[in-house]
């Protein structure tokens, strides 16, 4: 759906078409990328509550008395899960997509304001400003982000879909 006004000045209306391409793709943006914080915070927990499980399970037995390969092996298993979980760093990349997510909803909420509010009142010279800044933005943000993974993108293709970035006040009567 655009967000571009209706009577806007023919001078202001391509300016207003690459705002709504912006906010559109802030809008995927962000949800990818806080489809992929969520699955980064699950990869955090399946690797790193079975090494915590598998390393107290090999001392508790050890400590037991139990001498043979289980412990043994229980403690290479956990070793192994806790090498896997800090190669991937599952933890900072949660952050750092959380950060990204949040950091497009800001670019989101600014182009969204400058197509509903201010577009109709400025100058071209204004808006040419304004929606370059808008563009800054979108380009410095893209250089940082690390994109979204494919269950990532098909989950907030379905989030999207079902209206999971809609307000009511939008929605028409």
């Amino acid at each position: 759906m655009s967000l571009t006004p209706k009577n806007l000045p023919e001078s202001l209306q391509p300016l207003a078409a690459e705002a709504d391409r912006i906010h559109e793709s802030a809008l995927w943006s962000s949800q990818g990328q806080f489809e992929q914080a969520k699955l980064w915070r699950l990869m955090n927990l399946v690797l790193g509550v079975p090494a915590a499980v598998l390393a107290a399970i090999s001392g508790g037995t050890s400590l037991a008395g139990h001498v043979g390969a289980v412990p043994g092996v229980l403690g290479l298993l956990a070793a192994a899960l806790g090498a896997t979980l800090t190669t991937v760093n599952a933890s900072r990349r949660m952050t750092q997509a959380q950060a990204s997510a949040n950091a497009y909803l800001q670019l989101q909420t600014e182009a969204r304001q400058f197509l509903t509010i201010d577009l109709e009142g400025m100058s071209r010279e204004d808006a040419r400003e304004a929606l370059r800044n808008l563009t800054n933005t979108r380009d410095e943000l893209n250089k940082t982000a690390d994109p979204p993974g494919r269950l990532a993108y098909l989950r907030s293709k379905k989030n999207i879909g079902d209206g999971g970035q809609s307000y009511s006040t939008d929605k028409e009567t």
